[in-house]
Parts: structure tokens; sequence; C-alpha cells
């Protein structure tokens, strides 16, 4: 009851005029940001930052807020409509969405994904409010093993991506862990496979890795469907309100609940992020659904599920940068330094001290989705209007972007010649009936993996000592019996198909 009294005090604190009009900037801000390849939320954070010196410490911590709530949900107009993620978390919302957009139900797709990475925020918004310094002391029990046990869970999900066709699937996964061993090492920083050039000295971004993967492959796709006559005007078809009814919404309603509490726990999981959370809960909504077999084709549970997961992720890496003054990703890095400039220490004392300021927060979080909803809702027939420019005009508009997209995340001209890479490879893939997802999951983890491993036996002398972690234990138990029944199942099949040939 405290907490929901105090709760009730930030609202008064923050319904202000100047306070909502601040919000709403924030929020289209991000937005924008979200949108566009390579303008991630994190930028929008970091540009946001100097404006608010002169702002009182509630309103500058609340629009910073603003923006990284507009920031992670606007990346799904640009993955929905174009096949290019706007921001990392939003990988996944690519593998149903586009196929969505392209089978004319671009509305329904936006639809789905505004109104569930808005109730994926509220939930973890929820949590936050109600059960944080609980959370935050269960991040304290998660150290490198405990990590290295996730991303080791999350690694093996390949087998589920895979299904169907094994041998082709671990081919990509292997091919994306390949390009994360470029670069210098984790921990030692000892240079590997950089062949005396020093650009690749700090590997390839995730970014620029993505854009090329799914942007530029697509392009060159299409623009090979446009020479031999092949390639058409993507249809919109109309929709009434946000384009499903009210029986496709409760029975979304539990893959909502399991992806929302999977985004809420990897965000409080310092490091791993939101491209992680989706993932992993598009994995699952995979493994649980009663028809596999649409996922990829422009099935919405995916959509459901990567949306609800990659927002939740916001209030979950709210809870140990509030709580512990430890910041769950790269934004809220970038909000720990705007709590240092208004002069507020963020950890337990900020709760005693500053109680004012942080239910702030927490009401400010729920205000703001509410506004990406209004915002999003209002402008969705707008956004599809993309898909109705010619192919001719869009695509060159689609490269230029992707390109100063690349070169804006670290200002490096090598990053737009990986952009083109990673087209072709891309483009190699789509030749060879390769798949994109196991390749880029394992590009993803892959990092995290080696670093992690690294820092558990550098910690605990040896890797037998990592199954006296309890927590460990259960996820890489998990992670093999994953294994076994992927490799039983595609056994079965393959059998199966066998003697119906016979």
């Amino acid at each position: 009851m405290e907490a929901l009294a105090s709760l009730g005090a930030g609202f008064v604190s923050i319904l202000t005029v100047k306070s909502i009009l601040l919000m709403i900037a924030g929020v289209a801000i991000g937005i924008v940001f979200g949108s566009i390849p390579g303008l991630s939320a994190s930028m929008a954070v970091a540009l946001m930052l100097p404006l608010t010196f002169s702002m009182d410490a509630s309103t500058g911590m609340n629009t910073l807020v603003a923006v990284y709530i507009g920031g992670i949900s606007g990346g799904l107009i640009s993955a929905i409509l174009l096949n290019m993620p706007g921001t990392a978390s939003s990988i996944a919302t690519t593998f149903d969405g586009y196929p969505m957009a392209k089978n004319g139900e671009a509305m329904k797709a936006l639809g789905l994904g505004i109104v569930f990475s808005a109730l994926g925020s509220i939930f973890s918004f929820i949590i936050l409010t109600f059960c944080a310094p609980l959370l935050a002391d269960i991040c304290l029990k998660f150290g490198p093993v405990e990590n290295f046990g996730i991303c080791f869970f999350a690694l093996t999900m390949v087998a589920i991506l895979s299904s169907g066709n094994m041998i082709r699937g671990l081919l990509a996964g292997l091919f994306g862990l390949m390009f994360t061993t470029i670069g210098m090492a984790p921990i030692d920083g000892t240079p590997r496979f950089t062949f005396g050039l020093s650009t690749l000295n700090a590997g390839f971004d995730t970014l620029p890795t993505l854009i090329g993967i799914f942007a530029i492959s697509d392009i060159l796709i299409t623009a090979e469907e446009m020479v031999g006559g092949k390639a058409e005007t993507i249809p919109v078809k109309k929709v009434k309100g946000f384009g499903f009814s009210m029986k496709e919404f409760v029975y979304h309603l539990p893959n909502w609940f399991r992806s929302s509490l999977i985004g809420t726990g990897i965000g409080i999981l310092p490091g791993i992020g939101g491209s992680t959370s989706g993932m992993l809960a598009y994995m699952t909504a995979k493994n649980m659904s009663k028809h596999p077999e649409e996922f990829g084709k422009g099935c919405p549970d995916g959509i459901v599920a990567t949306e609800s997961a990659n927002n939740a992720t916001i209030g979950g890496a709210m809870i140990p940068l509030l709580v512990l003054g430890i910041p769950g990703d790269g934004v809220t890095a970038m909000m720990l330094g705007g709590f240092l400039i208004h002069g507020l220490s963020a950890g337990p004392l900020l709760f005693v001290k500053n109680s004012d300021v942080v239910y702030g927060i927490f009401a400010a979080c729920i205000l703001c989705t509410f506004i990406m909803l209004i915002v999003e809702w209002t402008c969705i027939k707008g956004f599809v209007q993309v898909l109705k420019v010619p192919k001719h005009i869009l695509l060159p508009c689609i490269l230029v972007l992707c390109c100063v997209g690349a070169y804006a995340t670290n200002n490096r001209i090598f990053d737009v010649q990986s952009v083109l890479i990673f087209g072709v490879i891309g483009y190699l893939y789509h030749k060879f009936g390769l798949p994109t997802t196991p390749f880029v999951l394992c590009f993803l983890i892959g990092e995290m993996v080696e670093t992690y491993l690294r820092r558990g036996i550098m910690q605990y002398d040896s890797f037998a000592n990592f199954f006296t972690h309890p927590i460990f234990d259960a996820f890489f138990f998990i992670a093999i019996a994953v294994l076994v029944w992927s490799v039983y199942k595609e056994y079965k099949a393959y059998y199966g198909k066998k003697d119906a040939n016979v």
C-alpha cells in the first residue's frame, strides 16, 4: 500500500503541462530514432542528455525515460515495413513482421506490435514499482557463471530455430560464431583474425551487421526480382482499430505474459540486453506453439512474443540501475549519467533520499507508455504509406539510410563497408537456402558466451567448478535436454519421411 500511495504521489508530481509536453516530445523523438536503422535508443538518450541540464531532476529524468521508451518501441516500424531492425531489440520482429507486411497485413502487424509492446512495458513497470528491491537481490546472485549458463541456453536455441533442416541451421549458426571471433579477444584484448588490418581490431558492430543481413540483402533480392520483372507493389489491407479482434487479443495473452516475464528477467541481468530477450521469447513461443511451422512465414505469435519481451526489458533494466546503481544496458548507462548530472546517486539510498524522484520516474514510465501507444496508433496509417512508394524510388532511399545509420553508430567508414559485406552474405544465404536466424542468434550471443566463460574460469579456476552453482546447473541441463530433444525430433522426422517414401 505504501508503494501504491507513493506511485499516486508520483503521478501528481508529473501531471503538469510542461512535464507532459516534454514527455510527448521525448516519446516522439525516441520513435524517430528507433525507426531509423543505426540511430538507436541509446543514441537518442545521449543526444537528449545535454538538453536536460537546465531542467529539475524529476523533469529531466522523466524526459530521458520518454526517449528510452519511444526508442525501443520505434524499432518495430522499420522492422515490419522494411525488414530493417531499427534497434537491436527489434531483430526478431523482422522474422514474422516483414512476411506479414508482404502478405498485405502490415496494418495488423503494426497494430499487434504497438499494443503488445505497450502491454509488455506496463507489465515490467508494475514489477519495477512493487518488486524492485526483491528482484535486485536476485540480480546480485548472478555472476559470470550464471550469465554464461543463460547465454549457453540461448545459443542452444539454434536447434529449435533449425528444426526441419538441422544441418543447414547449424552451418548458418557456425558462420555467425565465426564472425564474433574477429577483432580483439574479450578479457585479454589479443587481436584475432585481423590479418594486420587495424579496422578489424574492433570487430563487427551489431547494428551494421544486422542492417546488412536484413536490409541490404533484401534490397539485392528485390532488385534481382525487378530485373526479372517479378517485383510487385506490396498490397495493404484496410483494417479497423489495431487490426485484430478481441478474440485474437485474448488468444495472445498467454504468449504476452510469458514473453513479458522473459523480457523482465533478462532485463534485470546487466549486459545481456533486449535483443537476447526478444530472441529467447520468440524461440520459446515457437517451441510451445501448436503450429511452429508457421513461424517465419508471417505468424502473429512471433510479433507478440518479441515485442512484449523487448519492451518488458526496459522495466527490468531499470531495476539494477535504480536499486543498485548498475546499468542493465547501454541506454541505462546513459541514464546513469543523467542521475549524476542532476546530483542524484543511483543505488539503495536513492529510495530514501529522493523517493519523490524515483516514484515520479515510475509514474512517468507508465504515462509515457500510454503516450507511445497513442502516438504510434495515430500515425499507423501514415507508416504504411511507405509500402506504396515505387520500388525504384524506395530502394535507393533505404540504401542511403542504411549507410548513414551504419556510419552514425560509431563514426567509422568501416561500418558502412561491413553493411555491404553482410548484405552480400545475406544474399548468398538466400541463394543457398541457408536460414539467417541462426546466424543472427549466434552472432549476438557468441561474444557474451566467450566473455562470461573466460571470466568464470578466471574466477573459479576450472569449468568443473561451474557445476557447484545451482542456477548454472538449471540452465545448462535444460539446454542439453533441448538439444537432445531437437536431435531426436529431427531423427524421427527424417526416418519417418524415409519410411513413407519406401
